[in-house]
């Protein structure tokens, strides 16, 4: 690998923010934010930018690819992708279709990550049943890959209807759409991506980076076994950057512990502490700090898991828009060629 071959994104689930006064904003105003947090990170030279979805009130996007059309028409150069499309409840020729629409409105900068997604709103709300969650990915996964080639589709499962040497419109310009698979940590989920020819996504949320580097193991080892080329690792993780390691933390926590703090509530998890995020962030999968010391961490992740590519998950609770863009601002001028620097000096 080279300087060249790296490549670095950020991330948003689009979270309900708060201004700087504390009153929480509206999803319209958490949304425009999101276009002008993108196109910042456009003109720093940042590759990428990615959107989750989810359908609750404490997130504000829950169609990703219609923001990112947004975005599109207001960036030139950043790869605009999800982070991740819960194709689980989704349909695959429809996820085609927008994102055929979304490369043409980019010129050619469209990007899809599939994924399970790690809430399950959408089942209910789109009335498929959570019985079937394992069969639903893997069979809209396969035709997602199988309509990716642009070409006529046969196709028969469980979950939808055949398709018949169909064709879907409209096709893209350059005849692909790149897509990834998010992973959570599943040695199933590593070895389906290596299977499919994927590029794989870790969402590497908590402890040492370097636990990951069994799954990175497996899924070289994985693609071998099914004679396909080498393909490239990303790490997704969460994490905000201030100009010191004390303002990074200081500002974070508070949003952090409400975020934390619901997400536990709800899934009957023991309630965060001050101690237990600090721990995060000194040995484990929080990104905070200065420049130097998120720059220092994202190296030794990057290292540890044979990846070329890191995603900031920047947004992580009601974080004012001002801080986000404050973060991204280092994380595109400081951070990353302080990245560069540490893997190739």
């Amino acid at each position: 690998m080279n300087p060249q071959d790296l490549r670095f994104g950020l991330d948003t689930f689009g979270d309900i923010t708060v201004d700087e006064n504390g009153k929480t904003e509206s999803a319209g105003t958490v949304i425009r934010h999101i276009v002008e947090q993108a196109i910042l990170a456009d003109d720093l030279g940042i590759h990428h930018f990615n959107i989750g979805e989810h359908h609750r009130d404490d997130f504000a996007v829950s169609a990703p690819d219609t923001v990112l059309a947004g975005i599109a028409t207001r960036t030139e150069k950043i790869v605009l992708g999800t982070g991740v499309t819960v194709l689980s409840s989704d349909d695959p020729v429809r996820v085609f279709q927008r994102f055929s629409t979304l490369d043409a409105l980019s010129n050619g900068r469209a990007e899809i990550t599939a994924g399970r997604g790690s809430f399950t709103e959408s089942f209910p709300l789109f009335g498929y049943e959570l019985s079937a969650y394992h069969a639903l990915f893997e069979e809209k996964l396969e035709l997602l890959v199988e309509l990716l080639t642009e070409k006529a589709v046969t196709w028969s499962g469980t979950v939808r209807a055949p398709l018949e040497n169909q064709e879907v419109y409209p096709k893209t310009e350059r005849g692909a759409i790149p897509m990834r698979v998010g992973v959570g940590g599943s040695p199933e989920s590593v070895i389906r991506a290596a299977r499919l020819g994927l590029p794989l996504a870790l969402a590497i949320i908590g402890g040492d980076p370097a636990r990951f580097n069994q799954f990175s193991g497996l899924y070289h080892h994985a693609l071998e076994q099914f004679d396909r080329t080498p393909l490239p690792i990303s790490i997704h993780s969460p994490g905000h950057i201030a100009e010191t390691d004390e303002q990074a933390i200081a500002e974070l926590w508070p949003h952090y512990e409400q975020f934390v703090g619901r997400l536990g509530r709800e899934r009957g998890w023991p309630p965060t502490t001050y101690a237990r995020f600090i721990d995060e962030v000194e040995s484990g999968s929080l990104y905070v700090g200065s420049p130097e010391t998120v720059a220092q961490k994202i190296a030794y992740a990057m290292n540890a898991v044979q990846a070329s590519r890191f995603d900031l998950k920047y947004a992580n609770g009601p974080v004012p828009h001002s801080k986000l863009l404050a973060s991204i601002g280092l994380y595109g001028s400081q951070v990353i060629p302080r990245v560069r620097e540490l893997l190739f000096k």
